[in-house]
């Protein structure tokens, strides 16, 4: 299965600085191919921990008695380490795009380009859907997430279109959503417009920037000291996260000093911004927007 091309493979494993008796977790396993390149560089006493919470990842699970695949989500990172026995790692590898095979999987409703019903759950146990954001949360409530998540301007009134709609007809598919709001959607941008809003309804139906929040906060306390920390995020609201994060320990504000100015932070920063080659965009197009930093545990 072509699950999904592993984006700037080298560059997130050699961040790692893989010994070869090390403990290792990637927490976003998808198809497997950041997974398989670090086991590759493990030792025999190596472990790898991989997180998915997606069951379609299940299928591309590696066969390799140093390797161990948990169908959760991330947010619980600490709590599953902990039950296999692992309180202290020396890496965390977190690529937090959606998989190819996401996108590519047209009932799922993650991409613009097929007719779906509205979908969008990473982890399809979940109650909360696309089609429950759209028809069941009330006018502010949708301009907020279009806003916050996918930030358009226009959100207000794509709200309100929203919410008029669907007094006349319940909006089950993507279709039925495009056509509702097709007066925002002018030709020459169409792609880029129907991503943001795509982009603002996944994020809130998955709770991806709480879950990249309550994921970062626990890295620090698994991560050994000199453990590394390598993130990929495809857009400005993961990044900017990511970055201050690092920066400051903190997702708002700055830390506080003490009498001569100085703080503390669980973490510094390794290198500076890293982002795809053009040979690497050419090959997946899918990496041309990825950025990937890279932080080492105090």
């Amino acid at each position: 299965m072509d699950y999904h091309n592993p984006v700037l493979l080298t560059e997130t494993v050699d961040g790692l600085n893989i010994k070869p008796d090390g403990v290792y977790v990637d927490v976003t396993f998808g198809g497997g191919g950041h997974s398989k390149e670090i086991l590759m560089r493990l030792g025999p006493n190596g472990k790898l921990f991989a997180f998915d919470q997606d069951k379609d990842a299940l299928e591309n699970t590696i066969d390799d008695v140093r390797f161990t695949l948990i169908n959760e989500n991330f947010r619980f990172l600490k709590r599953f380490l902990r039950f296999y026995g692992a309180k202290e790692v020396d890496g965390i590898l977190a690529d937090f795009g959606v998989s190819s095979h996401q996108f590519d999987v047209a009932e799922r409703g993650f991409s613009t380009r097929f007719e779906a019903n509205l979908d969008m759950r990473m982890n399809q146990d979940n109650k909360l859907s696309a089609y429950h954001v759209i028809n069941k949360y009330d006018e502010e409530q949708i301009a907020d997430v279009l806003l916050q998540y996918g930030e358009l301007r226009q959100a207000p009134a794509m709200a309100r279109r929203i919410v008029e709609a669907r007094a006349t007809e319940v909006i089950k598919s993507s279709e039925q959503l495009k056509d509702v709001l097709k007066a925002f959607v002018k030709h020459k941008n169409e792609n880029k417009v129907l991503a943001q809003i795509y982009q603002a309804i996944r994020i809130e139906v998955n709770q991806e920037i709480e879950v990249l929040k309550e994921f970062l906060l626990q890295a620090p306390e698994v991560l050994k000291k000199d453990g590394r920390l390598c993130c990929i995020s495809y857009h400005s609201l993961e990044d900017r996260l990511v970055k201050r994060f690092i920066r400051n320990g903190l997702f708002e504000g700055e830390p506080e000093r003490d009498v001569f100015g100085n703080y503390e932070v669980p973490l510094k920063k390794v290198g500076g911004l890293i982002v795809p080659s053009k040979a690497e965009i050419k090959e997946n197009s899918r990496a041309r927007s990825a950025k990937l930093r890279m932080a080492e545990k105090l």
